[in-house]
């Protein structure tokens, strides 16, 4: 059983920002690619930013709302990924989930999850 565990959410002013990290006991997330989704109040799931297993070189990819504001990073020695969220709006509001595969397919479920974390922006 692979359990990813998210950390990080809280209640936040538009403007504020927030890190998330993802952590796991069970494998090395450097092994894996990284996506981080999302799920708003009566909205379904969407993905916001992924970023590669160590032999892609790291590379990142974000979603068209969240692209300039939010940076997905790696640290390695610590087994995290993190997610950095900068300039929050209302919209944002969400319960933020980190998830593993082998690859980070759009259109498909990664095979292992986390429980979530909620970020609420309001002022």
């Amino acid at each position: 059983q692979v359990n990813l565990v998210e950390s990080g959410g809280g209640l936040v002013q538009p403007g504020g920002s927030l890190t998330l990290s993802c952590t796991a006991s069970e494998i090395l997330l450097e092994d894996y690619a990284i996506g981080w989704f999302r799920q708003g109040p009566g909205k379904e799931r969407e993905g916001i930013s992924c970023i590669s297993d160590s032999n892609g070189n790291g590379r990142t990819d974000y979603a068209h709302s969240v692209k300039g504001r939010f940076t997905i990073s790696r640290h390695n020695a610590k087994n995290t990924v993190y997610l950095q969220m900068n300039s929050l709006k209302p919209e944002d509001t969400a319960v933020y989930y980190c998830a593993a595969d082998f690859r980070i397919v759009p259109g498909t479920v990664p095979n292992y999850w986390g429980q979530g974390t909620q970020v609420t922006v309001s002022s």
